[in-house]
């Protein structure tokens, strides 16, 4: 008799996956400084595996397994179908060697990345100005090419291609007026396409499940390109953003902000930083924000920053949608579904992260495929189109609102496991 995974606890659901040993661990030691870097291949599914470069002081290598799985998890809603990976360096990215650090890390691990293994930008790490040219130096040609080469396996003419849809589709300027913040191409793809995704898993749950997220209010944590870019794009389809926290300060207003309000703070911050004049500190924000009332809420900063408090708060104040910006962002130990995240995905709707924010990883997957169609538009759709079937797949299991991140992962698990 075969047993209906949905009648399966959710531990016993994942703990195979989680427990499966990775396929390959890489550990390296600058020579030059203290930084230590991991890669994680969880597995060559598909004869390839991809996932991001991240840098943060005190970043583990289980920090790394889990985001590697999570990539896995991922690629069963973005496609192509290959495993997940990741890379971690243990150092501060605001110390002036870390162009060095990089350089000589990815020196380390080329022969991955020529062979099997496709990176990009993650926390501390930006595509565009660190990832895409210290790998073009070493010979790479695109971050993606080991992706290419060990899955795809493609000819030198088709190599050739995908590689030019690759390197033009990343960095292509968005400048259809409904997608981008601002009006001087200034905003590319990869700028943006995170923040769209997130922002669309939102608008795609109310229309699935029913509802409008016209006047529906907003919390963002975080201002990076995934947060400031989900508020950008929810408060142009009539959402109102009522509050930000970030690692700086916050604001709040509850009546919301407009969207030239929300357009000019995605423009004026500093880095990845909040910046706008009469900013709440870092604590008042935290004091009041998750008790102001909001109908979703967009943790779209570092991973496992959610606590129990905050979520608690947010529930009794009328939540009805968390959209995941950040990979894994409840505050659990464990590495897909512990306590914390149980209980969201029982109280409220939880978009998870391999639903939610799966959009460059599908940008990546969509620029591989033969004769992809390289403009602004057709990019955004198609990752719009990606994520609406995935919850429509979780809705195909049952239409109750709740237990949608536990209905996503068994969809993901008939296909790993």
């Amino acid at each position: 008799m075969t047993t209906n995974l949905l009648d399966i606890p959710t531990e016993e659901l994942l703990e195979k996956f989680e427990n499966k040993q990775p396929e390959i661990v890489f550990e390296w030691n600058d020579s030059e400084t203290d930084a230590q870097g991991w890669v994680v291949i969880n597995s060559l599914r598909g004869g390839a595996a991809g996932g991001g470069t991240r840098m943060r002081p005190g970043l583990t290598e289980n920090e790394v397994l889990s985001l590697a799985k999570t990539m896995e998890i991922k690629f069963t809603v973005a496609g192509p179908a290959i495993g997940g990976a990741k890379s971690g360096i243990d150092f501060d990215p605001n110390d002036p060697r870390k162009e060095g650090v990089l350089k000589r890390w990815y020196k380390a691990i080329y022969p991955l990345l020529k062979n099997y293994y496709g990176t990009g930008g993650d926390l501390n790490v930006d595509q565009k100005t660190e990832v895409i040219p210290i790998t073009s130096e070493l010979g790479i040609l695109h971050p993606q090419e080991g992706v290419l080469n060990g899955h795809y396996q493609p000819g030198d003419f088709a190599k050739a291609r995908k590689i030019k849809q690759l390197q033009n589709g990343v960095s292509l300027s968005v400048n259809a007026a409904r997608l981008t913040p601002s009006k001087t191409g200034t905003f590319k793809v990869g700028d943006l396409i995170t923040g769209y995704g997130t922002a669309m898993s939102v608008e795609h749950f109310y229309t699935v499940w029913g509802g409008d997220l016209t006047q529906k209010r907003v919390i963002i944590q975080g201002w990076g390109n995934v947060a400031s870019g989900a508020a950008y794009y929810l408060s142009q389809m009539g959402a109102k953003v009522v509050g930000i926290i970030d690692k700086v300060g916050g604001l709040m207003k509850p009546e919301g902000f407009t969207l030239e309000e929300v357009t000019t703070l995605f423009n004026t911050k500093e880095g990845n930083a909040l910046s706008a004049p009469h900013m709440l500190s870092f604590e008042e924000a935290n004091r009041q924000i998750w008790s102001m009332g909001a109908e979703v809420f967009i943790p779209a900063a570092a991973s496992r920053l959610v606590n129990r408090m905050q979520l608690a708060q947010m529930l009794d104040n009328g939540l009805e949608v968390i959209s995941s910006g950040a990979n894994v962002p409840f505050a659990d130990e464990e590495i897909f579904y512990g306590p914390i995240a149980e209980l969201a995905d029982s109280k409220c709707a939880v978009i998870p992260d391999f639903i939610s924010n799966c959009g460059m990883a599908r940008v990546f997957g969509y620029l591989m495929q033969e004769d992809a169609i390289v403009e602004d538009e057709a990019i955004f759709e198609d990752v719009s189109t990606t994520i609406h079937n995935a919850l429509r797949d979780v809705y195909a299991i049952d239409n109750q609102p709740n237990l949608i991140t536990f209905k996503a992962y068994t969809n993901a698990l008939k296909l790993l496991i």
